[in-house]
């Protein structure tokens, strides 16, 4: 099943396996991969599957240009197998095939209405977002829109933050070099976010951020 891998200096944030015909890219909420920054376009660029595993990239029509292997792609294009998609300081590798034909991090089976899990007074009403304050990205944002979101990079670290009717809390999942949290590496046990918490995670620092809305 092909798949798309999203980075941001390295750190990976996001995950899609392409199951439909079509799968579109940019910053508006209605797309099926959203990369909420102002070098994205609301309607970036677009992935149509056709039969089991080709894949074609269309950009449509966006501000910035989408950049295959570094060149800018100026018509339909199918894509080969770790292929690198740019959009700003986004990076996307395209891999024609995966290991597992139902993955467990998949989209679709673990979306979920983020306020029908929170309850009044705590912080489960709050939305979830992770701040990047180091590096060249500095200041792009990913908010955390499903039950379970993973972060990181495979051999290096991940570490997942689930969504719970009392608030947000982090796990480390895998990796040769454990996460810190405010300086503190993390152990086997999940831990609760609190606002402004400070995540390192291979090599890159981010703040957790909860706000109304």
């Amino acid at each position: 099943m092909p798949q798309l891998i999203a980075y941001v200096e390295g750190v990976e944030i996001k995950h899609l396996y392409l199951q439909k015909d079509r799968t579109t890219l940019g910053r508006k909420p209605h797309n099926d991969i959203v990369l909420d920054n102002m070098v994205v376009s609301g309607e970036h660029c677009v992935f149509e599957l056709e039969g089991l595993a080709d894949v074609y990239i269309s950009d449509l029509g966006s501000t910035n240009g989408t950049y295959v292997n570094d060149h800018m792609i100026k018509s339909r294009q199918k894509l080969s197998d770790h292929d690198v998609i740019a959009i700003g300081n986004f990076r996307i590798e395209f891999l024609a095939a995966s290991e597992h034909a139902l993955p467990l991090d998949q989209d679709q089976t673990m979306a979920a209405p983020l306020d029908a899990l929170g309850l009044p007074g705590t912080s489960g009403m709050l939305r979830g977002t992770l701040k990047v304050i180091s590096g060249v990205s500095a200041g792009l944002e990913f908010p955390v829109v499903k039950a379970v979101t993973t972060f990181g990079q495979a051999g290096s670290a991940v570490v997942s933050i689930s969504h719970r009717r009392d608030g947000y809390y982090l796990s480390y999942v895998a990796g040769q070099t454990p996460p810190t949290l405010n300086g503190r590496r993390l152990g086997d046990n999940a831990v609760a976010l609190a606002h402004e918490d400070v995540l390192s995670l291979a090599g890159t620092e981010m703040a957790f951020l909860l706000r109304s809305g």
